[in-house]
């Protein structure tokens, strides 16, 4: 069954369930019908513009067969006039009159027109508005324009225009003597004459009046043929009237995709250098995209918008018909279902509004009685155990649930109380102390005693005792410790180690051990009540032994009831985790302070000359802090360390070389300039007993040859104390143990240009790793001359690229790395002008500040330990930021940090186990430390509290050998220092 304590999941008022769950349905419904409405109008509406497509198709093909079909019947009856045969002009002028009343009754016609064989022409045009009237130069009143062309017997044409009025007056003449027209050119004419059925042309634009329109032409006779001008401006007209939307597409184009109607006619011709239709295609972006790409259905995504389309062909128009497109905006055609949708959705919304306040009423009525004890358990569950008790409650569920919870709640802060004190302490005898004298308290108990296994073996031990709430003397009341494997303890012992608890009643006869209690207690008889104590394993860790007054009494029974039992046990579990967790730390802290101290020890023993420096940076770094905590001076007056701050001193301290365990043995303890892993003074000794033979060797055979002897002699001698005194210089450079001068290191570079004569193979008996450096130059050819003091290619060892720092480093390294690893070139190591080491050496020696600072912060140190690396990795940084590896400045580094290096700096100049150096007297060690403090190397007020507090004193007592400690003028070291005027 589970808890209902057990936070699973996020719980929630169950007025709040109601209330969701009332607003989900209703919003569910809504949503559901708004979707539904919303499709079905959307399916009404898209079904209605399918209809709607089908009417606008049809009317248009209504307007245009109604505008055909009566041009075609007019030129059937015109074809068969008789006057349409006429030979001139004179014959021909009677057809004015049928002509001019076809014209009015037949207001989309442009022109009547009959056209010869011969070349012939007669046309009449009725000039409707003013613009034609001023096209052709008529006179104001004309109505109509009779064009007529001649020709005679030779040919030749005659072209003129005659202007008539509205009762078909004749009102001017004029001739066209640049008319060329020529109706037999004409297709129309062509057309009709090859044909017995009347034609319609393409539409096209007019030539004379720019005009969109269509010419329908018959054969009248045998040698002419009648035509008419029919203009198509009523069709744009028909479809403006047919636009659905303000954004509607309609458009009426021919087979070659000119546009024939268009809502805005004005569109329809591009007049440029030649008067033409323009393409459909171009009258909008929509258009152009239903005309090259087929739409999916009668759906098109054109112009970031999605398109209802419908295209379809008509046969009137001409000799290939005409294509109807028309396109609506989906948007602007549903806009009625997206207003439906919103409306449904804010009715939707509005009603939601509405109930929601009475939802949340009614779920607020029927919860309220819950609502508190809601409350209470959040109290609980935040450990506020201080929350007044719900009120009883008519309804017999959530009443006897508020009677369970008050009594849950009285135990679970009492628990908690218990396991918040005990978790509290961090120190183990306070903490055995805080057990007795909870779990006494609990059960109501006159004494208690606790009893603890000793690390592995099966003893347990007494370890803590209270009487009447008073910490006794275990020594007092002589208690023996008890062995688990052995049956030779008291039976409730016995009991025990089998058992979880045991409940017993003793008299002074049967207590063994425990009388001396019972007489201190003043109680003959007692109630013991022993509670096994055990870790996670189940392995016993002790044991808990209260001791309950035996009056008699029912009040004793109440104490000893098993539910009182159970959780005194649950308390002392909570006891034996805290018990065992602090015997675990203390043993994990011995542990790791053991590792610690056998780590350093090794940096040590692995070298001996600076054995002990691991040991003894600890002990003054801990002097300068114990200092420095104690001090009144503003400086460090906020430096008060808590027990986890020294713990982290004391660590790093022990630990501020541990990188030293990377460095190599010979570069840690270089004692000359030449030593590597052996000196190698030894071989340029056998260079010059070489050249030394060499003189004796010159001079036998100069005396062999005849030479004389004295001469020969002193030269000889000459030349051997010449080498000898070189030899002695260059053992002397070797040492180190001053300054190289200039003068020095010119003979040295002189000394280095001495050859001598070798006469075997240098790259036997090598390792592959010097061969494959030798290489790096051919062999010569043997024997060969050498200098004395060399530096070779095979000298340069190479820097491995995973040794590499680079600048963007995670740890904030800034080291100058030298291009070689090791430079062994004996000319470049006798050169060294201090000490003993080369630029590659000192980088080495001062990498382990890296190494160290990695190493440590890749252990997984506790939060409170996190400084380490940071105390332990800053003792060689200097103030001014000219230290390593990192170049801190003062401010950039914590005061345990500046302490290591004063610490450092001082066990380093009066430590008396360096080869390379004699160990500094206190005074002179100080001189130097108050140089570097005025030149900020070092801390300044630290150094003014080193020599203030006489930490250097407690140091010099314990540590330096007598003859070191001479005497120290603090005053005079402050003035250097710089620390006073």
């Amino acid at each position: 069954m589970p808890s209902p304590l057990r936070p699973e999941q996020r719980r929630f008022p169950l007025h709040v369930h109601i209330s969701v769950m009332f607003t989900f349905l209703l919003l569910l419904t809504g949503v559901v019908l708004g979707l539904f409405n919303y499709r079905q109008t959307t399916h009404i509406i898209l079904s209605s513009s399918e209809k709607l497509f089908n009417r606008i198709e049809q009317d248009v093909r209504l307007d245009i067969s109604a505008t055909y079909q009566p041009i075609r019947h007019l030129l059937s009856l015109l074809g068969d006039y008789p006057a349409t045969q006429a030979l001139n002009l004179e014959q021909r002028l009677p057809l004015l009159k049928p002509f001019s009343q076809s014209l009015t009754d037949n207001p989309s016609l442009a022109s009547l027109y009959l056209g010869y064989a011969n070349g012939d022409f007669f046309m009449v045009r009725p000039l409707r508005t003013a613009a034609l009237k001023s096209l052709f130069n008529a006179p104001d009143a004309a109505a109509y324009q009779v064009w007529s062309i001649e020709h005679d017997l030779q040919g030749a044409s005659h072209s003129q225009s005659l202007f008539f009025d509205q009762t078909l007056t004749q009102l001017s003449r004029k001739d066209n003597p640049e008319d060329s027209y020529d109706p037999r050119s004409r297709a129309w004419f062509a057309n009709a004459r090859q044909q017995t059925e009347q034609i319609t042309t393409e539409p096209y634009v007019f030539f004379s009046t720019r005009n969109v329109g269509t010419t329908l032409a018959r054969r009248s006779g045998e040698h002419a043929v009648i035509g008419a001008d029919m203009t198509l401006a009523a069709l744009s007209a028909t479809l403006s009237k047919h636009v659905v939307t303000p954004s509607t597409e309609i458009a009426l184009f021919d087979a070659q995709g000119n546009a024939v109607a268009y809502p805005d006619s004005s569109r329809l011709i591009v007049d440029d250098s030649t008067a033409h239709l323009v393409k459909a295609a171009d009258l909008s972006p929509s258009l152009h995209a239903l005309l090259s790409d087929a739409p999916t259905a009668n759906r098109l995504e054109a112009d970031g918008r999605q398109w209802i389309v419908a295209r379809s062909s008509i046969q009137e128009g001409g000799p290939q018909g005409l294509q109807l497109a028309l396109l609506v905006p989906e948007d602007e055609l549903l806009v009625d279902a997206y207003r439906m949708r919103w409306q449904g959705a804010l009715i939707t919304l509005a009603t939601l509004l509405m109930c929601l306040p009475l939802g949340w009423l009614i779920s607020r009525i029927l919860v309220k009685p819950l609502h508190a004890l809601v409350k209470e358990a959040d109290a609980i569950r935040s450990f506020d155990f201080n929350f007044p008790l719900t009120r009883r409650s008519p309804v017999l569920e959530v009443d006897q649930l508020s009677v369970s919870m008050a009594r849950m709640k009285d135990t679970l802060a009492s628990f908690f109380r218990i396991t918040d004190t005990l978790g509290a302490e961090t120190r183990f005898a306070p903490l055995l102390q805080r057990v007795l004298f909870e779990t006494v308290q609990i059960a109501q108990a006159q004494a208690g005693l606790i009893y603890l296994r000793e690390n592995d073996s099966s003893r347990m031990e007494p370890y803590g005792l209270i009487i009447d709430g008073a910490p006794q003397l275990l020594e007092t009341f002589d208690i023996h410790g008890h062995d688990l494997q052995t049956s030779s303890g008291p039976a409730w012992f016995q009991q025990l180690v089998s058992a979880n608890n045991v409940v017993s009643n003793l008299g002074v006869d049967q207590a063994g051990d425990l009388q001396r209690i019972l007489l201190a207690m003043a109680s003959p008889r007692v109630h013991l009540i022993g509670i096994r104590l055990h870790n996670r394993h189940n392995e016993t860790i002790g044991l808990l032994i209260l001791l309950v007054n035996d009056s008699g009494t029912p009040a004793d029974m109440e104490k000893l009831r098993p539910d009182r039992i159970a959780f005194l046990q649950a308390v002392s579990g909570a006891a034996a985790v805290s018990i065992e967790s602090q015997r675990l730390q203390d043993r994990q802290k011995q542990l790791l302070d053991a590792f610690i101290q056998l780590l350093a020890g090794a940096i040590d023993a692995k070298s001996p000359y600076t054995g002990g420096h691991c040991q003894r940076v600890p002990e003054l770094t801990l002097m300068l802090a114990q200092a420095a905590a104690a001090s009144k001076a503003p400086a460090f007056s906020a430096y008060q360390p808590t027990e986890d701050e020294w713990e982290a001193l004391h660590i790093a301290a022990w630990l501020h070389d541990c990188g030293k365990v990377t460095t190599p043995e010979y570069v840690v303890d270089k004692a000359t300039k030449l030593e590597t892993i052996n000196d190698r003074i030894h071989e340029i000794r056998t260079r010059f007993e070489v050249l030394k033979r060499d003189a004796w060797i010159s001079y036998w055979q100069a005396l062999a040859l005849g030479g004389d002897e004295p001469s020969l002699a002193d030269l000889r001698d000459t030349n051997l104390r010449a080498l000898d005194e070189d030899f002695a210089f260059i053992a002397r450079c070797n040492l180190g143990s001053e300054a190289m001068a200039e003068a020095d290191l010119q003979r040295l570079d002189k000394l280095s240009r001495i050859t001598w004569m070798r006469t075997l193979d240098d790259r036997l008996g090598v390792s592959w790793e010097e061969n494959k450096r030798q290489a790096r130059t051919p062999a010569p050819t043997l024997p060969v001359s050498e200098k004395l003091l060399a530096d070779k290619p095979a000298h340069l060892l190479e820097r491995n690229e995973n040794e590499l720092i680079p600048e963007d480093n995670p740890w904030g390294f800034k080291l100058d790395v030298p291009r070689y690893k090791f430079n062994r070139g004996e000319l470049y190591n006798l050169s060294i002008t201090r000490g003993t080491l080369t630029r590659e050496e000192r980088y080495i020696i001062n990498h382990h500040m890296v190494q160290t600072i990695m190493m440590l912060s890749h252990l997984p140190f506790p939060s409170h330990l996190d400084s380490i690396a940071e105390i332990a990795g800053g003792h060689h940084e200097k103030m001014d930021g000219s230290g390593y590896p990192k170049r801190l400045r003062r401010e950039e580094m914590s005061l345990p940090a500046r302490m290591m290096a004063i610490a450092d700096i001082f066990e380093a100049l009066t430590a008396a186990d360096r080869p390379y150096k004699k160990a500094k007297s206190l005074s002179e060690a100080l001189g130097i430390m108050a140089t570097m403090s005025r030149e900020a190397h070092i801390d300044a007020q630290l150094f003014g509290l080193f020599i203030n507090e006489g930490v250097y004193m407690q140091y010099a007592v314990r540590f330096l050998d007598p003859q070191q400690i001479d005497a120290v003028d603090p005053a005079s070291l402050l003035r250097k220092a710089g620390l006073v005027a």
